[in-house]
């Protein structure tokens, strides 16, 4: 066929027309959910690697808090300008809560315990996100605390007393024991204190003579080393998980949010039962983690917090891991 401007012009009108199907039946779309209709997000769990120990951090949900007086040694403004400087609020921080579950070879150990069901509202989710992440109560073989702050011993037991981990051995550092264990330093403690105090009762007390005490710088369950960091409290324990070639700084409540006190060591947080000797032991675990190029872990950075620490001029600068979706 001899191609002409015209069976161009014919061609090109026939693809253009409209082809005839059949009638499609109609079916109804579902509207769209509501805004806010699904309060929460997915379930907070994330898990990697340290050589051949895996890692499960459990988020616990967060709590804000004023930023105003939050830090006890800096000027208001100079802390809302690292807030802003991290794209922060100005006037709350969200204090999160991520504890660790450690899986080595089928044995199960948790590093501190969330809020259980004695925190804010906007905490509490650890045991849901726990057992989202595969896990029982009844499988835990060990409980390492750090040191004997609420939201990290209250998971251990229920309101009503009753024991959530009725399997566990548990291991606390045996400085932090007689601290706050001792009656008569109890007895002579400030009224903002006494709280404390009740509450470590209220959780060891059922348990006291088979609660295991450990010292600093002891391998107190395969793989994992106990790391003298006073200051937060008189016995807080960081921690060193190696496995292989692999090596995560368990830092507790060494730093609280990155954004402030990696970035400004110095400063003193609201909690830290001895402010000078928190600060020391801070820089010395960031250097620590910068030096060694070893992956931290925080308690109370943003989920999945964690990530690696880098110097950075009088200061550090916090670079969380990025997502894997491959454990």
């Amino acid at each position: 066929m001899t191609i002409t401007r015209r069976t161009v012009l014919a061609s090109t009108a026939l693809a253009a027309a409209p082809i005839a199907e059949p009638a499609l039946a109609q079916t109804a779309s579902s509207p769209a959910p509501v805004q806010g209709a699904a309060s929460r997000q997915a379930p907070g769990f994330y898990r990697y690697k340290v050589g051949d120990i895996e890692v499960t951090a459990v988020n616990d949900g967060s709590a804000p808090r004023p930023l105003e007086g939050f830090i006890r040694n800096a000027e208001l403004s100079a802390v809302q300008q690292a807030a802003r400087d991290a794209f922060l609020p100005q006037n709350t921080i969200q204090n999160s809560f991520t504890a660790l579950v450690l899986n080595n070879g089928g044995r199960l150990t948790l590093i501190d315990t969330g809020n259980g069901d004695s925190g804010a509202p906007t905490t509490g989710r650890w045991m849901e996100n726990f057992r989202a992440a595969g896990f029982d109560p009844s499988q835990v073989n060990t409980i390492v605390i750090s040191h004997f702050h609420g939201d990290h011993i209250n998971g251990m037991r229920r309101k009503d007393g009753t024991a959530v981990f009725p399997n566990a051995e548990v291991l606390v550092p045996a400085t932090e024991w007689a601290f706050w264990m001792d009656d008569a330093r109890m007895n002579q403690a400030p009224e903002n204190m006494r709280g404390g105090f009740l509450g470590a009762r209220r959780v060891f007390s059922p348990i006291a003579k088979d609660v295991k005490q450990y010292e600093m710088d002891k391998e107190i369950v395969p793989g994992l080393t106990s790391v003298a960091a006073p200051g937060h409290t008189p016995g807080h324990t960081a921690y060193m998980l190696s496995s292989g070639s692999g090596k995560l700084l368990i830092l507790s409540d060494t730093a609280n949010h990155p954004a402030l006190f990696v970035r400004n060591p110095d400063w003193s947080a609201v909690f830290d039962m001895d402010a000078d000797v928190a600060r020391a032991t801070r820089r010395k675990m960031l250097d620590l983690a910068a030096s060694e190029r070893a992956q931290v872990a925080f308690y109370h950075a943003p989920f999945p917090a964690t990530g690696h620490i880098t110097k950075d001029g009088d200061g550090f600068r916090f670079v969380p891991v990025q997502w894997s979706p491959a454990v």
